[in-house]
Formats: C-alpha cells, sequence, structure tokens
C-alpha cells in the first residue's frame, strides 16, 4: 500500500484549532500545540461557567427577594417558609420578578404568607 500522508486533513483540523482560539492573547492564539492546550482548557471553563451562572441567578433572585421582604416587615427565610406552608409553588425567579415588576401583586402575596405564618 502507498504511503498516505494527510496534508489537507491535518491542515483544515489545524484551522479548526486556530479558529477556535482566535481570540486568545499571544502564543495561544497563533502556536498549534499551545493553541490546542488553550481550546481545551477553554471548553472546560465553558462548561463550569455554564454551572456557575444558574449559581449566580439563583444567589441574585434570592437577594432580590430578601430586599423585597425587608420592607414589608419579613425576612427571606420567614417568607420562603410561610411560602410553603401557603402552598404557593412559585419559584425564586417567578417571585424575585413579581417583585419587582408588580409590588402590589407581591403585596398580596406577602399578606397571603404572613397569614400563613
Amino acid at each position: 500500500m502507498p504511503r498516505v500522508r494527510k496534508g489537507a486533513a491535518r491542515r483544515q483540523a489545524n484551522k479548526r484549532v486556530l479558529k477556535s482560539v482566535s481570540g486568545h492573547h499571544g502564543s495561544a492564539g497563533r502556536l498549534l500545540r499551545l493553541a490546542k492546550e488553550g481550546a481545551v482548557r477553554a471548553e472546560v471553563n465553558a462548561r463550569i461557567g455554564r454551572k456557575l451562572k444558574k449559581r449566580d441567578f439563583r444567589s441574585l433572585w434570592i437577594v432580590r427577594l430578601n430586599a423585597a421582604c425587608k420592607q414589608r416587615g419579613l425576612r427571606y427565610s420567614q417568607f420562603i417558609d410561610g411560602c410553603k406552608k401557603a402552598n404557593i409553588i412559585l419559584n425564586r425567579k417567578m417571585l424575585s420578578e413579581i417583585a419587582i415588576a408588580d409590588p402590589a401583586g407581591f403585596d398580596a402575596i406577602t399578606e397571603q404568607v404572613k397569614a400563613a405564618l
């Protein structure tokens, strides 16, 4: 069998790697070996970042709810406990959106929570 050198396929693969790291600083965006390492690290960090984003948003919603509850004379933990006792099955994202966009509606929810406590 003849010897096969994968010239075009290798060039395409190398260009694909270099294109994926085109924004990296210095040699990591130009040299193939460093680019491959950078691409792997970027994919790992992207996966970690997708997990962290969920955590960050949940903490943001909790901070917003805590601020809205304190204005109405409740603590966040009391509010969540009262929501469970009052069978209010809205999640923290929806509750924080209501607190921002519809304060009167959030007041009504707070009254139900206080009654359940």
